[in-house]
This record gives C-alpha cells, structure tokens and sequence, in this order.
C-alpha cells in the first residue's frame, strides 16, 4: 500500500476527539431550561391566549394541565427508555417532540390545536429531562467536577422556572403570546444540532421490557379524573358529564396500580412504597403540590385580570417569588443538620400556608408590597423549603440502586398532584366567581382558592409532624445535589417548586 493511501486509510479510522466537557454540560443543562422554562412561562400569557383563542376558564387550566399531565406521567418511562435506548437518542427525540410541537402550539388557530401541543410537548419534556441529568454525569468525572456540574444543572433548572414570567412578560409585550412557545424552535433546533455532533451514547440497558401500559394508563387516568373535577362546576357533582369522566379515570388508576403489581418491570414499583420514608414524603408532596402550583397561574391572572397589569409587569412584579423559591432550595440543606427533615419540611409548609393566608386577603384595588409582592415571597421562600427535604427524605427510604426511580418519583408525586389541584382550584375560583367577570367578582374567586390552599398546606403540615420519619438524612448537608445522582432520575430538580 503507498503512503498516500495508508495516510488516508489512517484519516477514515481516526475516531472524533471527545468534545469539551463544558460544551456536553452546556448542551445537557440547555435541554434542562427549556423544560423547566415551559412549566412557567406560558402563565402571563394566559390571558392573550384567552382573548386570541377565545378560551374558556376550563380551556384555561389545560393550557397548563395539558404539558404537566403528560410531562408527569410519562417522566418515569423516560427515564427508563434512556436506560434501555440510548441517553443520546433519547435526548434528541425529546427535544424533537418537543421543538415540533412548539412550533405547532405558536402556529395553532383554535384552543383544541394549542391543548394538543402543549401534551406533545409534555410528552417530548418527560423523554427529555431524564436524560439531561444522565448524560451530564457520564461525561463528568466523579468528585468536586461532578458536583459543580450537577450543582449547575441544579441552578440551570430552578433559573428556568424563576425566569419563566420575565422571558414570557417580555415576549407577549415585545411580540405576541405565540413567541413563548415559537421561542423555543430555534434555540431547540440548535442545541439538537450541537447534541447530535457532540454527545456521546450511552446505555445501561438489562433487557428488561418498557412499562408503556403503565405510563398511558396513569395519564389517561390523571387526565380524564382533572376533566372530571373541571366539570362539576358547569354541570354539579351529580350530572352523568361529571360523574363518568370521575369513575372512569379513578377506574384507570386502579387499572394502572393493578398493572403495576404484576408487571415484571413496572415503571413504579410499588414494593417501594413499603418504606416509611418513601410514602410519607411522596404523600406530603403530592399534597402540598396540590397548592403550591396553583400559585403562578392564579397570581397572574389577578395580576393580569384584576390590577391591569401588561404581561410584562406581572411577569416583573413575581421576581421576588422567584427569587424566594431558590433562596428556600438553597438554604434547606443548612438547616437539615440541625432541625431534621421532618421539622424543615413542616417549618416550610406553614411558612407558604401564611403567605397563602395572607395572599387570600387581596382586594380589586390591591397594593403591589401587600398584596402580590410579601405574600408571594412567604409562599415560594415555603415551597423551596419543603421541597428539598422531602426530596432528601425520599431518598434515604430507597436501596442504593434506586436512589433515580424514587428521585424521578418525587418529581412525578408533586406534578400530579399539582395538576389535580390545578383543576380542583380552578372550579373553586368559578363557583364563586360565576357568570361575572368583574374585577371584583374575580377576586372574591382568587381569594378562595388561596384560602383553600392555605387550608390544604395546613393539614399537609399535620400530615409531615405525624407521618414523616423523624430521621436525618445521610449526607443531608448535600442532599440538594446528592439526591440528583440517580441515573433515571429525572424530571425537574426540586429547586424549582411551584
């Protein structure tokens, strides 16, 4: 062979140098923020999508509902079909999914296209975030570079769902409420781009089969059981429009519990759920997410609605809540050595239970500091502090091999619950607001529901003194980043609560 073909043979085997380890946790933690962004950001404009689309108070709650459902039934499948399938693949299917359908949610002329696509991007969230985490760990080394790397994915995703009414304010002012979704198609196009010329595969597959009857079968449930609360406040409780989406989605859910059971490979255990830790804190969470989540969309809509604020204010004026939900995840850790888990938890609990008090005192002609401002920094500076030792606590009832399932369960435990209060709020705002749209009417509603969470938070606060273990969790003191490590863990991190 001559040295000019053995030179090119050389050029056609050379393997491509592996990419900067930065541009890999660059590209995994840009994954992150957009679907932690999307959680959030379609809140201010809610109201130009109602006007646009002409969407009902029920269409209203689904533009939310639609990408968290989905987002959290199918979280735990995505995890595991990034064990089985490829982190990489995986990767970039959900981000596919999910910059497609943001496009067709941006373009969409009726509510029904705009619902659809904001469950496609649920869907394409859930395949996503898990993989976001794993690949960024791969590519690290363990010690102190994998947790300044886990630590940004950590920081990345809170600032995602704290920046979600700013970025959202600014383009429904700037351009319209479309541009909160249409956004993410060129940003999703070119970190598919870097993804596909950059990340490695990787997989850890143990021939086990995907548990897709179990993730089709708790969605349609959660979904089906929220289209039944939303229905009792047209139709009543007693009406067969209410009374069949109810049992039947308590019927799927009872389906996909007995699925579960007997599955070989379920895609959630329920043998877990046998540690004290792990139910107790899964139930508190899906409690007190219940209320929590329930925060942005109704703040906005009296920001909105009642004060007249422009999108963009109301996305300015939730800032400090913002703020206050990071500080709250980032301060837990501190207090987990000296107070426990259980006392943070339930300390955090009644803390957003006051700001949610307080909040349910709003008038029409409310004030910014007393009414939007102090009342929304005690609900998230509460629901940051919950959230991480419940996290934390969840963790520490789970074998070492399970650490990413119960993490991903955590996740999955508050975005349910969230949904369902989402849907149980919004028909409590609409009994007492009724067929008024006045600013007054609509604040009699509002202040209803957050003296209802206020009531919930209260009773979760109850639950975490009597059913929480009274332990501390190892390596509490680290448990923020700690708890993250699974490797399907997961979802969003729990610095972004609410």
């Amino acid at each position: 062979m001559t040295p000019m073909l053995e030179a090119a043979d050389a050029t056609r085997t050379t393997r491509r140098p592996a990419p900067p380890t930065w541009l890999v946790v660059a590209l995994a933690c840009a994954g992150q923020f957009l679907v932690v962004l999307d959680v959030s950001v379609v809140n201010v404009a809610l109201p130009s999508m109602r006007t646009d689309l002409g969407l009902s108070a029920q269409g209203l709650q689904w533009v939310v509902n639609a990408y968290a459902i989905a987002f959290a039934g199918f979280m735990l499948l995505g995890g595991r079909a990034g064990d089985l399938y490829g982190r990489k693949r995986m990767f970039l299917v959900g981000l596919a999914l999910f910059t497609l359908a943001s496009l067709g949610g941006g373009l969409a002329q009726e509510g029904p296209e705009l619902l659809v696509a904001r469950a496609v991007q649920g869907l394409g969230a859930a395949v996503l975030a898990p993989s976001t985490l794993t690949i960024l760990t791969a590519a690290v080394p363990e010690g102190a570079a994998r947790a300044r790397a886990i630590a940004t994915w950590t920081a990345v995703g809170a600032g995602g769902g704290a920046a979600g009414g700013l970025v959202g304010g600014a383009l429904v002012d700037g351009l319209s409420w479309r541009w909160v979704l249409l956004i993410n198609v060129p940003v999703g196009a070119v970190v598919l781009a870097g993804a596909y010329r950059w990340l490695a595969e990787s997989r850890n597959g143990d021939g086990r089969r995907l548990d897709l009857p179990g993730a089709v079968l708790v969605t349609a449930g959660l979904a089906t059981l929220a289209y039944g609360i939303s229905q009792t406040e047209r139709e009543g409780w007693t009406a067969a429009a209410t009374l069949v989406p109810l049992f039947a989605g308590l019927a799927l859910i009872a389906l996909f519990l007995l699925v579960e059971a007997r599955t070989a490979a379920p895609l959630m255990p329920l043998g877990l759920f046998r540690a004290r830790a792990v139910s107790s804190a899964n139930g508190a969470m899906f409690l007190t997410g219940s209320a929590m989540f329930c925060m942005w969309f109704f703040m906005t809509l009296y920001a909105q609605n009642v004060l007249g604020y422009s999108p963009l204010e109301a996305g300015l004026a939730l800032v400090p809540s913002s703020l206050a939900v990071l500080l709250g995840s980032k301060s837990a850790p501190r207090f987990l050595p000296r107070l426990g888990a259980r006392n943070v938890a339930a300390l955090g609990t009644l803390i957003a239970a006051s700001g949610f008090a307080w909040q349910s005192a709003m008038t029409a002609r409310g004030d910014y500091l007393t009414e939007i401002m102090f009342p929304g920094i005690l609900m998230m500076l509460g629901a940051g502090l919950t959230a991480t030792p419940l996290a934390a606590l969840a963790t520490s009832g789970a074998a070492p091999g399970e650490a990413g399932l119960v993490s991903g369960l955590i996740n999955t435990s508050r975005t349910m619950g969230g949904s369902l209060g989402l849907a149980v709020m919004s028909t409590i705002a609409a009994s007492r607001t009724g067929a008024s749209l006045t600013p007054e009417a609509l604040t009699e509603g509002y202040a209803l529901v957050f003296r209802t969470g206020a009531g919930v938070l209260l009773v979760g606060a109850v639950l975490m003194l009597v059913w929480l273990p009274r332990m501390k969790p190892p390596g509490s003191e680290t448990s923020g980043s700690e708890a993250s490590r699974g490797d399907s863990a997961g979802g969003i991190s729990t610095s972004s609560a609410g």
